[in-house]
């Protein structure tokens, strides 16, 4: 068991012989967002889904002045030092993603592989994204009034609305709200070209969030990136339609 995060693995053998799996979730989510990835990669390989701080899943609550992109890509760190990983394949979604460029900026070299879903490395209009949904949150009130708004246009199954405003209803406002200055403003478009590892690049096809032309932004600035599409579903594809995206991640994988 290690602190902040959820493992999985194989029974026995195996796991040691390739690099962990590291799943990151996005701002509105929790490492909870992965378990169908954690359940299907481990059975082959060690995985760990990351619970970054100030998403509501341990508690008490952190400063929020301690959260931003570099405090979230030491949060993975953490993680990978705790499994003795001096390489690992970085799975993130939206926010995931970001933490991925910030790692890849700090430390590439322990970088083996990337996966990068519903994410972006400059959002349009990042800061004014950031003040948007600041000024939605406050006017909600709570995170989960805000949550039941914020669900309804991330082009979910209706499956998935309950867990979703779940996992949103969990965060404290002043953390969530540093999270998202952390998410929408970074740009890391600089940092495309020296992506030198294998690079899936993967969006929902009803994702309104980070939509195709972000992702292809990604994909054309780093040599060799792979672009997918995951039919019919929303920003957070990997919990949307899991068969899809673990077969997408498992051809990945083993290429």
């Amino acid at each position: 068991m290690i602190a902040g995060a959820r493992l999985a693995g194989p029974a026995s053998g195996g796991a040691a012989e390739q690099p962990p799996l590291i799943f990151v979730h996005g701002v509105g989510s929790t490492a909870a967002i992965w378990d169908e990835q954690l359940e299907f990669a481990g059975a082959q390989r060690l995985c760990a889904a990351v619970e970054l701080r100030g998403n509501g899943a341990r508690k008490p609550d952190p400063d929020p002045a301690t959260i931003g992109r570099a405090e979230f890509a030491g949060d993975v760190l953490a993680v990978a030092d705790a499994l003795r990983a001096p390489r690992f394949t970085l799975v993130g979604c939206s926010l995931g993603g970001v933490v991925a460029f910030e790692l890849w900026r700090r430390v590439p070299q322990r970088i083996d592989r990337l996966v990068l879903l519903g994410s972006f490395a400059r959002y349009p209009d990042g800061q004014r994204q950031a003040d948007l949904i600041a000024a939605q949150v406050r006017e909600a009130g709570d995170m989960r009034t805000f949550g039941e708004l914020r669900a309804a246009k991330l082009g979910l199954p209706s499956a998935r609305l309950h867990e979703t405003i779940e996992q949103m209803a969990c965060k404290s406002v002043e953390c969530y709200l540093a999270s998202t200055q952390a998410t929408w403003t970074g740009d890391y478009c600089g940092v495309l070209p020296t992506i030198d590892v294998p690079v899936l690049v993967a969006y929902g096809e009803r994702d309104a969030i980070a939509p195709r032309a972000l992702a292809q932004e990604i994909a054309s600035g780093i040599r060799g990136a792979r672009l997918a599409m995951i039919p019919a579903a929303g920003h957070v594809a990997n919990a949307d339609a899991p068969a899809t995206f673990n077969a997408l991640l498992r051809d990945f994988l083993g290429s």
